[in-house]
Parts: C-alpha cells; sequence; structure tokens
C-alpha cells in the first residue's frame, strides 16, 4: 500500500468513525431510555431523556474536538511531555533529535517537535498533530534510556508512517469523539463524588444520586464502545506502521529489538499517567494501558515480534526477561558496543547533474521512503554546513536564515528585497538575512535547500503569532520586490506559507480531500502550462511537456496550452482546488507534473527541487534525490 493508497484508506476509516459513533450514541441512548422508562414510563419524557442525552454527547465531542485544536502539542504536555530543544547538549537527546531529523528529511516533511515524557519509565512513543506542519513526536524517557540507536530509529519511523499516512489526524479526532461518548458517564461520576465528600441536605439528593448512579452504569456502556472503536480502528494500523517502519529503515532488528524490550523488561510499555494513557491509548506505539482480547489497541507482542523474525519463540522472551532482569539494558552503551552512528553513505549529486525519471516511479517515492532515503538524508545532514546548522537551531536566526534562501543574486535585486525585509520585520533582520544568503550563496549545494528549510521549521514554529505573520508577509514581499519571481521561490515561498499557516491553525486545514479531476479542470492546466514554461524557452518543446501532462491526468480533454499572462503568480488560484483532489487523485496530479518537468525523460537538481516543493505545498511529500529511472 502506498502514500496515496494510506490516504485513502485513512479517508475511509474517518467515515467509518462517523458510522461507528452514530452506533455507539444510538446504544448510549437506548440504555438511557430504559433507565428512565422503568422510572417514569412516559413518552414525552422519553423524547427529553433522548434529546437530553444526543446534546450531552455532542456537546461533550465538540468541546474535546476544540479544545485540541491546537494540535499535537496540546496532546503531548496533556500526557506530561517536555519540549526537547533544537540545541540540546543532552547526549539522549541529541540521538533522539539526530534520528528524527534524519527521518524527516528523508521523507520530505517539516521536522516535527520533540517532546519526552520525563516521568514514564516504560518504552513508548506516539505522534500526534493534525498534519506533518504541527506534528509532533514524544518518546518516554524509558525509550531513550533503554533502546539503541537501530531501535529507536525503528521506533521513530513506525510513528513517522503515522505522520505520513494521515493517521494522526484520525488519532486525533477519535479523542474527542470518545469523549462525548464518555461525557454522561463523566457527568455521573462527578456528581457521586460531590455527593459524597461535598454532601447535600437537599430533599432531592437521593433522586439525585441514584441519577447519577444510572449515568456511571450507562457510562460503562460508553466506555465498551469506546473501546471497541479504538480496537477496530488501531490494530491494523500498527500493523501497517509496523511494515513501514521496515520499509524505511530496511532492517527488522531495530524494531524487533524494541518490541522484545517492551516484552521482556518489568516496565513494559505501561504508562503511569493511566487516565490520559486511557485516552491516548489507540495511538501509542505500544499498549500503554494492558488491553487484551476485543479491547486490544495493538497486536500482541509476541505477534508483532514474529512478523518481523519468524523464527523467534516465547521461550527466548523468557530467556531475556532474566538476562535483562540482572542487567537492565542501556541503549547509548549499547550503541558504543555495537559501534552505531549514523549511517553516513550517499553522495550527493553534482550540481548540475540530470537523472533519468518516470512519472510512476516519482509517484511510488511519495512519502513512501526506504533506506536509502534515508541513508541519503543522514548524507545530507551532514553535507549542510556546521555553521547553517546552528543557524537553523538559532530562533534568533531562524527567520533572516529561511528568508536568505529567497533572495535574488542580482544586487540591485538584492537591495529591495532587504528593504522589503527592513519595512516588515526590521533592519537587522534584514541585513542578518543578506548576510547569511551571501553564505549559502558561498556554501550550499542546490538540494540543501529544502533539508535546511525542514530543519528550521521546529525552531521558527517557536515564534509568538504575531512574529510569524511578520515574516509571512516579508516571505511575499520578498518574491515580488525584484519584479522578476522565479517558480521555484514562488513555490518555496508559498511551502513556507502553507506550513507556517498549518501550524498556526492545524485543526483548520486537517482534512481529506474529495473532489476528482474533472472538478479542476482548469486548475489543472493552469499548473501544468506554467510548469510546462519553466526552464523551456522553446514554444514547441513546452507545448509538447504540458500535453504530455494533461494525457496523463485528463486524457479524454482538450485544453489548449496557454501559459497564463500573470505567470507563476496565478497559481495562486489553483493550490487550493488541486490540494482538495482524493489521495488517488493527488497520485495522477504528481504523475502528470513530473511528465510536465521531464518532458526528456531527464530531471536536473533544480527541476527536482522545483518538484520537491510543488509536491509539498499539495501535502504529498516527496523524498530528496530522485530514484534514477
Amino acid at each position: 500500500m502506498n502514500f496515496f493508497e494510506h490516504q485513502a484508506a485513512a479517508r475511509r476509516a474517518s467515515m467509518r468513525l462517523v458510522v461507528l459513533f452514530a452506533l455507539a450514541v444510538v446504544g448510549i441512548v437506548a440504555a438511557v431510555d430504559l433507565a428512565a422508562w422503568l422510572v417514569a414510563p412516559s413518552w414525552r419524557m422519553l423524547a427529553f431523556t433522548t434529546g437530553l442525552t444526543v446534546l450531552t454527547i455532542l456537546f461533550g465531542s465538540l468541546y474535546r474536538i476544540a479544545s485540541l485544536g491546537g494540535g499535537g502539542e496540546v496532546v503531548a504536555q496533556q500526557m506530561g511531555g517536555t519540549l526537547v530543544p533544537a540545541d540540546t547538549t543532552d547526549p539522549a537527546l541529541r540521538r533522539l533529535r539526530n534520528v528524527v531529523e534524519e527521518m524527516a528529511i528523508a521523507s520530505g516533511v517539516p521536522v516535527p517537535k520533540l517532546y519526552v515524557m520525563e516521568e514514564e519509565a516504560g518504552i513508548n512513543a506516539f505522534a500526534a498533530g493534525f498534519s506533518p506542519a504541527d506534528a509532533v513526536v514524544a518518546v518516554t524517557r524509558g525509550a531513550l534510556e533503554r533502546l539503541n540507536r537501530d531501535e529507536l530509529q525503528g521506533v521513530v519511523a513506525h510513528e513517522f508512517s503515522h505522520v505520513l499516512n494521515g493517521d494522526m489526524r484520525l488519532n486525533v479526532r477519535l479523542i474527542g469523539v470518545l469523549f462525548g461518548i464518555l461525557m454522561i458517564g463523566l457527568i455521573g461520576r462527578k456528581v457521586l463524588e460531590y455527593g459524597r465528600f461535598g454532601g447535600s441536605r437537599n430533599k432531592n439528593a437521593g433522586a439525585l444520586l441514584v441519577a447519577a448512579l444510572v449515568a456511571m452504569v450507562v457510562g460503562y456502556v460508553g466506555l465498551f464502545f469506546g473501546r471497541m472503536i479504538k480496537a477496530g480502528v488501531s490494530r491494523s494500523r500498527e500493523r501497517l506502521a509496523d511494515a513501514s517502519a521496515v520499509q524505511f529503515t530496511r532492517q527488522t532488528a531495530g524494531l524487533a529489538g524494541a518490541l522484545k524490550k517492551i516484552a521482556a523488561l518489568e516496565a513494559g510499555a505501561r504508562l503511569n499517567h493511566r487516565g490520559d494513557a486511557e485516552e491516548v491509548s489507540h495511538m501509542l506505539f505500544g499498549d500503554g494501558i494492558g488491553f487484551s482480547g476485543l479491547f486490544a489497541t495493538h497486536p500482541p507482542l509476541l505477534e508483532r515480534i514474529q512478523a518481523l523474525e519468524p523464527g523467534f519463540r516465547g521461550e527466548q522472551l523468557e530467556r531475556l526477561r532474566a538476562d535483562w532482569r540482572a542487567t537492565p539494558p542501556d541503549g547509548l552503551r549499547e550503541d558504543v558496543a555495537l559501534g552505531l552512528a549514523g549511517t553516513g553513505d550517499g553522495a550527493l549529486p553534482a550540481a548540475q547533474a540530470q537523472v533519468r525519471v518516470s512519472p510512476a516511479q516519482v509517484s511510488a517515492q511519495v512519502a513512501t521512503p526506504a533506506s536509502d532515503d534515508y541513508r541519503r538524508a543522514d548524507a545530507i545532514v551532514e553535507a549542510i554546513p556546521e555553521a547553517l546548522r546552528d543557524l537553523a537551531r538559532d530562533r534568533a536566526a531562524v527567520m533572516p536564515l529561511l528568508l536568505a534562501l529567497l533572495l535574488a543574486e542580482a544586487d540591485d535585486a538584492l537591495d529591495a528585497q532587504r528593504q522589503a525585509i527592513a519595512a516588515r520585520l526590521d533592519d537587522a533582520v534584514a541585513d542578518h538575512a543578506v548576510r547569511i544568503h551571501q553564505q549559502l550563496t558561498a556554501d550550499l549545494h542546490p538540494s540543501l535547500r529544502l533539508p535546511l528549510a525542514a530543519l528550521a521549521f521546529p525552531v521558527l514554529r517557536l515564534r509568538p503569532r504575531p512574529q510569524l505573520e511578520a515574516f509571512l508577509a516579508a516571505v511575499r514581499a520578498v518574491i515580488e520586490a525584484d519584479g522578476a519571481v522565479s517558480l521555484f521561490e514562488y513555490c518555496l515561498a508559498r511551502l513556507l506559507d502553507v506550513q507556517v499557516r498549518e501550524s498556526l491553525d492545524p485543526a483548520r486545514y486537517a482534512r481529506f480531500g474529495r473532489h476528482k479531476p474533472g472538478s479542476v479542470r482548469q486548475e489543472f492546466a493552469t499548473l501544468l502550462a506554467v510548469v510546462a514554461r519553466y526552464g523551456n524557452a522553446d514554444e514547441a518543446v513546452a507545448r509538447r511537456a504540458y500535453l504530455a501532462g494533461l494525457q496523463r491526468v485528463l486524457p479524454r480533454d482538450h485544453l489548449p496550452y496557454a501559459p497564463p499572462a500573470a505567470g507563476v503568480r496565478a497559481l495562486d488560484a489553483v493550490w487550493a482546488p488541486l490540494d482538495a483532489l482524493d489521495p488517488l487523485a493527488k497520485q495522477a496530479l504528481v504523475e502528470a507534473v513530473t511528465d510536465a518537468i521531464s518532458s526528456d525523460g531527464r530531471v536536473s537538481v533544480a527541476e527536482a527541487e522545483l518538484l520537491r516543493t510543488i509536491c509539498g505545498v499539495l501535502h504529498c511529500p516527496l523524498p530528496p534525490m530522485l530514484e534514477q529511472g
């Protein structure tokens, strides 16, 4: 199952969640109505209790969904997570950050924020958020202490599959939906607690406590449905995430080793904050609660291990338990003993290099990273000069750094862009951006610009909202200032705009597209015409490139090649409709754009970076360095 099929499956799961929620509501309403009928057999009372129950459930769900509008950070903080600073010197945290940065670059998404649950000795992790732009990856202190680098890679790769495949937003929405189902039971429990500890002299107190007790009983009906829904949604996706992690790291030992340590160590994957863990149990790497049977949110540990190592047996777990009871594993010491570090192989292409690609091969690579992408990502991070990596982790330097990526080469254009930055931010930021631009021109390989932006993104997200709004205004002003906007500059600016806005209002942009290609014909034509014109001064060559892309996505339509007079600015009107395409239609879109860019069958480094920005804007992240066709 590729990225687009995963996205389509996640959309179907969202629809199935609505159906399951409706069935759960019917079950809870039936239980409440039965209790009401036994007390007061009246149709009027029945109508009242039905309406009140439905409104209570809906209010509870809407309230919880609204409270999660801040995205993944809200969930991480609820679980007691502590933010990992970008410049941490803690060896375990530095190792975690290195692994996550490499994973993000390999998959073509911004580096997520990192949280550590310091009070949790069990081995566990989760990814939360509505989109990659607001994603958070959280791990327990136990995972940092007990797992070696390969095992940590396996866990993080498992979580990245949830980031990429649309599972995260489904998981967050599931928290909100289930809260509504449990709302009546929660109300009953609070009333009982008040009646027990606060006391009451009201003559109706007895009846109120009886009603609360009934609500508690009904709450168990909601709890039953809630756990069944989580189990049904989660188990199959956990198996897929394990498979994706193996594809990504191309070795089973890491993920299998993490699962063995969960199974054999006393702390396992259990979380101390049981109440909060119940709410997020469906999104954890390992079972943090201890459910089994119908309510199990994860396949049995031995089954997961045997899927990776078919010859593994339960007796071997017993031996590991005995060994680790005597000497608990230490992940950092294992790294030293095993000689584990970054993979480091995979060279950057020459700046003027070209690769032969096919549209189907590019769409297959979209957000379906494999081990070679991971090895390249390590090489990419190492190739970025250390001084630039330090700037990407410096809160004061991150905005000048990203603006520097957009600055022009010509002095007159550069001066106009500097003034545009100064007018919207200040002179210090503008001067800093110009100095960094000179450094980028001298030191940065063309294929390192997007990875550098990905490294900088978590630090950029830490800036206050007014500063981020001013930054976006400066981005737009910079690409307009020189009067000649290149397609790459435009798309990179648009990508920054999309990612920052989604991080500011994550819930607002969380959606699965539903449109079909036929409903956005003109938008397809505009995008393909602009892309075909890019780099093709010959009108006939550009027309052939346009028709090649159009034939792939709209083979029965005959839309003439007509490059818009507004140039790249005409693309402002196409992004939203194209981003609303359903996942499988987006696959055709990526192939069509690839056809238009590579009409001669080859793609330069500059064209590959352009393709990556377009894919990023349309939420189809493309790993760096395209595969050779």
